[in-house]
């Protein structure tokens, strides 16, 4: 397969999972189970849920939304993003959205820091508290667009593009731990090779930004790796909800992330569904994961079908952003 193949099936990757997710985002992972089993495709979210009340089947949600809305700055900026420019793109987005009756808007660190840039704060501060996982959910783009190594070089792009709201070093590390695992895989890396890239950007990534007290991203993914069985998927997957969790918080949404890839090391279709069925922010966990699996596996990841799933129900041309990305690799 080639690099093309693998970048494509990250951007799809990302989309399947968010998809999978959109429906039980916010829900617990009994709730998930009472209401829809386990999940095992595509479902309607329920008209009353909060954020996504009566989306349909395949929909993709915020963070695949902005993930393609950091390809398209980069592309036009051949390779870099100016921070206000991004900041007033979430807004035009966000307004976009609204207008549609979208409930799943801006998260809550971005829609501070991106308020705060507006009303005049410097961008270098205005992502200062930004600890949640909204980097990590749209960074898929960096990870084709940079190569992993040198992995300074790619931890620095990361950086510049969470500077406007997650300026960090969680969410950097985090962010980084992400991008490097799909990079390492488009250029041909299994997935322990993968997990080995996501370590060590995420150690680089937390001495970027800011510092927030927060547990460390790097030795969580790790732990979440070891407390994975591919043997007894059912215990790793407690373990993982229990131990490592499912939050916002960047240092649980990513390492989980992790942790069940692990669990699943050959079944990409499984770990993503297994991200959706966990509950918390399960289309953001799910979308990461999906991102990596594609990287990692190719298009082969995932059935064909939900591939044209996404792709159908959100108009999407993913071929097309994966191009003008690979083009600037």
């Amino acid at each position: 397969m080639t690099a093309r193949d693998h970048a494509i099936a990250a951007l799809y990757g990302l989309a399947i999972g968010d998809a999978l997710g959109m429906p039980t985002q916010q829900m617990s992972r009994a709730e998930i189970a009472g209401r829809y089993g386990i999940i095992d495709g595509f479902r309607a979210a329920d008209p009353g849920h909060p954020l996504a009340g009566g989306l349909p089947a395949g929909h993709i949600t915020d963070d695949t939304e902005q993930a393609l809305l950091l390809a398209g700055l980069l592309i036009a900026g051949r390779g870099t993003v100016d921070p206000g420019a991004f900041a007033a793109a979430l807004v035009r987005w966000e307004d976009e959205m609204r207008e549609r009756g979208s409930l799943d808007l801006l998260g809550p660190s971005t829609k501070r820091a991106v308020r705060a840039v507006l009303e005049g704060e410097p961008i270098a501060t205005a992502g200062r508290f930004g600890t949640t996982n909204g980097a990590a959910m749209r960074v898929t783009p960096v990870g084709i667009i940079r190569r992993w190594q040198p992995v300074d070089m790619l931890v620095d792009l990361v950086a510049a593009t969470s500077l406007v709201s997650h300026n960090t070093g969680v969410a950097i590390a985090g962010a980084s731990a992400v991008a490097a695992a799909i990079s390492a895989g488009i250029d041909g890396a299994g997935l322990g090779e993968a997990f080995g890239a996501a370590i060590e950007a995420a150690r680089l990534g937390a001495s970027r930004g800011y510092w927030v007290a927060a547990a460390d991203v790097s030795a969580r993914i790790r732990l979440a790796i070891d407390l994975a069985d591919p043997a007894d998927p059912d215990a790793s997957l407690t373990r993982l909800y229990e131990v490592i969790g499912t939050s916002l918080a960047t240092q649980e949404s990513v390492p989980v992330a992790f942790g069940i890839l692990a669990t699943f090391p050959h079944d990409p279709w499984r770990a993503v569904c297994a991200a959706a069925s966990l509950g918390g922010d399960s289309d953001t966990v799910a979308a990461m994961a999906g991102a990596i699996a594609g990287a990692v596996s190719g298009t082969a990841a995932f059935p064909d079908e939900a591939r044209e799933r996404v792709r159908v129900v959100n108009a999407l041309d993913l071929e097309s952003v994966a191009d003008g990305l690979l083009a600037l690799r």
